[in-house]
């Protein structure tokens, strides 16, 4: 039985095919072979995290002076009208000084019970807060006031503008101490020298008041009882300060 040629020769072109495929196949295998770092990923530059901080003293630009005004009435309701009449009045009189700011602070009305554990009367006590960066004049209206009120606290505060100029000078020494320290570190490893590769702010400042406690005799009480307003103003220092943390990346 004769077979088909036609047959024979489709098998012997798709062998041949085959092996075509197989040979062009290895030197590329080949090649990969010899370089492996080809498709290596490339290694990654050390990282490093560094912080850097500039802070000053600065002294604090605003005063706040807390008043209290207290009232006597027989009962809750004529308590509260006249502690509200009273605080009222005293805002008034203190708002037609230029360069004081005033606002009305705690509100209280409690009864009072005599020896039989009834009540007897209700009191009032109210504030008027007086804050400025003119002490003198906020010193001066206090003691104004002192007819209808007392000097309940006195305390000093860095007013927001003041701490963020001087937050502006410091973030340039800050920024300036990072650079220095940075490359410095750099060399000290073997380094020429760095990139950024991330930067972060922080810092505090005087923001909140803070009050001070004064001596006994320069708080001297006068005959009603209230301290006396002539006190002299003394603001304390608060420190501001700045960091800078980042990450740099050895080159």
């Amino acid at each position: 039985m004769l077979k088909n040629p036609l047959s024979s020769l489709t098998r012997l072109g798709a062998a041949c095919a085959a092996v075509a495929a197989i040979g062009a196949a290895q030197p590329a295998f080949a090649q990969a072979q010899d370089n492996p770092a080809a498709e290596a990923p490339a290694s990654r530059a050390p990282e490093m995290t560094l912080q850097a901080m500039a802070s000053s003293e600065v002294k604090q630009d605003t005063v706040r002076i807390t008043l209290s005004a207290e009232v006597d009435a027989p009962d809750q309701p004529a308590a509260g009208k006249k502690l509200t009449a009273a605080l009222d009045d005293v805002a008034k009189r203190a708002r037609e000084t230029k360069g004081v700011d005033v606002r009305t602070g705690g509100f209280h009305v409690w009864p009072n019970t005599n020896n039989k554990g009834k009540i007897s009367s209700w009191r009032g006590q109210g504030e008027i807060i007086l804050e400025s960066k003119d002490f003198d004049a906020a010193a001066a209206l206090a003691s104004r006031l002192s007819d209808k009120t007392a000097i309940s606290n006195i305390s000093f505060s860095l007013s927001r503008a003041a701490r963020e100029a001087e937050e502006r000078k410091l973030l340039k020494e800050a920024a300036q101490a990072f650079k220095e320290r940075a490359l410095a570190a750099a060399n000290a490893f073997g380094f020429t020298g760095y990139r950024l590769s991330k930067l972060e702010l922080g810092g505090s400042g005087g923001a909140a008041p803070m009050p001070r406690m004064m001596a006994t005799q320069a708080m001297a009480k006068d005959a009603g009882g209230a301290y006396s307003p002539d006190v002299p103003l003394d603001a304390g220092n608060v420190t501001v300060s700045v960091a800078v943390n980042g990450t740099i990346v050895l080159q």
